[in-house]
């Protein structure tokens, strides 16, 4: 194992350490218990938002914590659930007095715990309600899953839930934009090569050098097939298939997502990016928005994620909003 560590039971605070001297203008990072918030929380009046989940995804969540988009992010061990004792602070730290949305990708633990987290916050007297992101196609079930799910599209429904956040909606109002951006994004992934996490040691699956892992999830888990390498189009074929087959879209302006998982060159994502492109228009999609790069990654994982948004009047000017964060700054 090669990496840029000190001792593997020290990374996420360290990180984090790291992460608020960079940033300062931003966010205001906590330890024990880990949550970072931004650097003007809580803001009275608006409604809070706050996502989490295992460490290793960087720049998701805490990347993402800033005016536009969301209020806090909970940071576990790498790959595991952070606990409700931090998430309930973070929902704290962010109470403006108008509720707190809570942004969960489905993985059991997550979902456990952010429940968990809520019942208590609603005990001191915090309204609390969540919504569930679970837009990975490549399979039902899977390893810490129950149904699919929440991989990329995570992304999208923090920056546009934000943005409604930000310009004034209500809990229920945010709530109903994010719940419409879940029930109209998609994604799927593939793995060329394993990560590794630091106190494991050792690559968390093996792959052969001509094997791919096709609907590979964001912590390594199965996807749908693990085949032979092929090229980059080929790919990106059978990922576009699987999603536009999910969406059934006859027409329509959409938003095209390509995302790497940490150790892909942006060069190779931009090569997935124009042939994805260019299979849903010949489907009869617009393009009309795009976002490539590294946002939920998978340590140092080769390979990427194809994700594609439905578009109305509403979501695009949602998506077009000022954002100021680590990870996505535009329009500020």
């Amino acid at each position: 194992m090669k990496k840029l560590i000190n001792d593997p039971a020290n990374v996420v605070p360290e990180t984090l350490k790291g992460f608020a001297a960079a940033n300062a203008d931003i966010v205001t990072v906590h330890l024990d218990p880990d949550y970072v918030v931004r650097a003007d929380a809580p803001k009275q009046g608006k409604v809070g938002l706050v996502s989490g989940g295992g460490s290793g995804h960087e720049p998701l969540h805490a990347g993402f914590v800033g005016v536009g988009m969301l209020d806090a992010a909970v940071p576990g061990a790498v790959f595991t659930s952070p606990t409700p004792d931090p998430i309930l602070e973070a929902t704290k730290a962010v109470d403006g007095g108008a509720g707190v949305l809570h942004i969960v990708k489905n993985y059991t633990g997550d979902v456990l715990n952010f429940e968990t987290a809520a019942e208590l916050a609603d005990m001191e007297g915090i309204t609390v309600k969540a919504v569930v992101v679970n837009d990975d196609v490549a399979v039902e079930d899977s390893t810490w899953t129950a149904g699919r799910r929440g991989v990329a599209g995570t992304v999208l429904v923090e920056k546009i839930a934000g943005a409604a956040a930000e310009r004034g909606d209500d809990l229920d109002a945010v709530v109903a934009v994010a719940e419409k951006v879940i029930g109209q994004v998609r994604s799927m992934g593939v793995a060329l090569t394993a990560c590794t996490v630091p106190h494991a040691g050792k690559p968390s699956f093996d792959l052969g050098e001509d094997e791919i892992e096709m609907g590979v999830g964001i912590h390594g888990e199965p996807g749908r097939a693990r085949q032979p390498l092929v090229s980059a189009n080929e790919i990106t074929d059978q990922l576009v298939d699987a999603i536009l087959h999910d969406m059934n879209l006859s027409g329509g302006q959409v938003l095209l997502f390509v995302n790497g998982m940490g150790g892909t060159p942006e060069s190779e994502l931009f090569i997935v990016y124009g042939h994805a492109r260019e299979r849903l228009e010949a489907a009869g999609l617009e393009v009309t928005r795009s976002l490539v790069g590294n946002y939920i990654t998978s340590l140092e994982m080769q390979g990427c994620s194809v994700t594609v948004l439905k578009l109305d009047d509403e979501l695009t000017e949602l998506w077009d909003a000022p954002v100021n964060t680590a990870a996505l700054r535009r329009g500020i």
